[in-house]
């Protein structure tokens, strides 16, 4: 896999994307605010912008028909939020659900997702992961400290509290995912004062903080009750560590007898990690100074590192189908992960060019030479068997699928009355295989042309409302 970038579209890219091809996936998408985002004159974005406001024209109508097949009650639960959330709010979900189904496909079954949004729509998106990736692979919301100001003044009493921080939804697709978190949160100087106040004959900073015995509250624990060096427990309760793993503790040190004839275990600050990584990340501020480049909405790479080093390894794959400015690919490069980026803004190339030149660790100081592939056509699947629409076998496979029933109008024929159509019209990206082949009637296949299943459909349900109307009125 070569580090790609693609201007298109991210539904017709993600649709000619092999399965289970890449190891993460973090998505940043609007999040349907009802804003218009644009970047400022001069910045390296400038003429950038994006619409972050939703109507049933931004949903592509060539790719519900999985949707319907395979997610039906997801789509019953789509059809509710009209009644919620309105329509732009059920036409966001609709353009998000379409886009996950084949991320979902895409990432590997040890693969995770992280999927980055506001209050406006994480419920919703929250519940549509659910259905996808099964609740059972939810692993954690997120909470991001994304801003630390009060907020812009006003001559108004504020209704509500600040809002300073996003969610991050994460979820695997599998229970057998890779998720490191031990690389934890490096401690600023005064923590290190506090937490490790006493230092040694050496010189290196320590705490004593980490118990040795067991308090009497934990109850007995008669296999750890034993005598060491002439030590022992005074309670039933015994020891923190077993006789074993007492002794080598000591001989690393890290278990002291002090002059005073007394017992510590220390905890060393050379051997400290950091502060465990938990859910609520207060310690990544947002995107500023030369990072800057002005995209709207701009994460800042300390953000995207902590996510790439927790949840995929040197040489896995991550994907970011709304890539914007690049974080994404470029936190990817300097950690020496492949990635794939895609963006419909044709801006995207030139920042990312821009980007891996001044922050990136290992591009190319040419940016006329890239060290990435720049694509604008759409892929084709190669992890399926590409079978011509002639071959005999395919439509005698899909006829005895189909029950003998036109895949539209619902109507039995014999095999020679159907004609092969693709579910999914070519200039929407839709594939010569298998997967993306239907048997249609004469009658359907001419209404439908290159058109989407759901223009055929509404055609069928009005005829069909016509005829109920004439026999109901007698006309």
């Amino acid at each position: 896999m070569t580090n790609t970038l693609y201007t298109n579209d991210n539904l017709f890219i993600l649709h000619g994307l092999n399965s289970e091809l890449v190891d993460l996936i973090y998505l940043d998408p609007p999040f349907n605010s009802k804003r218009m985002y644009s970047a400022p004159i001069g910045s390296k974005a400038a003429g950038t912008s994006f619409k972050d406001m939703w109507t049933w024209q931004d949903v592509n109508e060539s790719y519900l028909d999985k949707l319907i097949e395979k997610y039906p009650f997801l789509v019953r639960f789509i059809q509710s939020i009209e009644g919620i959330g309105g329509k732009d709010m059920l036409a966001y979900c609709v353009y998000m659900t379409q886009r996950i189904i084949e991320m979902h496909r895409i990432l590997k079954e040890t693969g995770s997702f992280y999927l980055h949004c506001d209050p406006t729509a994480s419920h919703y998106l929250k519940l549509i992961l659910d259905e996808i990736f099964g609740k059972n692979n939810f692993r954690n919301e997120i909470i991001w400290h994304r801003n630390y100001s009060s907020g812009k003044g006003s001559q108004f009493e504020s209704k509500k509290f600040g809002a300073n921080t996003d969610t991050i939804l994460f979820y695997s697709k599998s229970n057998n995912f890779y998720l490191n978190i031990n690389h934890g949160i490096e401690a600023n100087s005064l923590e290190i004062l506090n937490t490790f106040p006493k230092i040694d004959e050496n010189g290196k900073r320590y705490n004593t903080a980490t118990p040795i015995y067991c308090s009497k509250t934990m109850g007995a624990r008669p296999n750890l009750c034993y005598e060491w060096r002439g030590f022992k427990n005074p309670h039933s309760s015994g020891w923190r560590l077993s006789k074993e793993r007492l002794e080598e503790e000591y001989k690393l040190g890290n278990v002291v007898i002090t002059l005073d004839g007394k017992l510590e275990r220390r905890k060393y600050l050379d051997d400290y990690k950091g502060k465990p990584i938990d859910n609520n990340w207060v310690d990544i501020p947002r995107a500023t100074g030369k990072e800057r480049t002005g995209y709207p909405t701009q994460k800042p790479l300390a953000l995207l590192d902590r996510i790439i080093k927790a949840s995929s390894k040197e040489g896995d794959t991550v994907l970011d189908p709304f890539c914007g400015c690049a974080t994404t690919c470029v936190s990817a490069r300097n950690l020496k992960r492949k990635w794939i980026g895609i963006d419909i803004e044709t801006k995207a190339v030139e920042i990312l060019a821009d980007r891996l030149d001044t922050l990136g660790k290992f591009a190319k100081s040419n940016k006329s030479n890239l060290d990435f592939i720049h694509r604008t056509d759409i892929p084709q699947r190669t992890d399926i068997k590409i079978e011509l629409i002639t071959n005999k076998n395919v439509k005698e496979r899909l006829f005895k699928q189909q029950n003998s029933l036109c895949n539209a109008c619902n109507v039995e024929m014999e095999i020679w009355h159907f004609e092969v159509d693709h579910v999914v019209p070519k200039a929407k990206g839709g594939g010569d295989y298998y997967e993306n082949y239907q048997l249609l009637c004469a009658n359907c296949n001419r209404v439908k042309g290159d058109r989407p299943m759901e223009y055929l459909r509404t055609k069928i349900k009005s005829r069909e409302q016509l005829l109920k109307n004439k026999i109901t009125f007698g006309g």
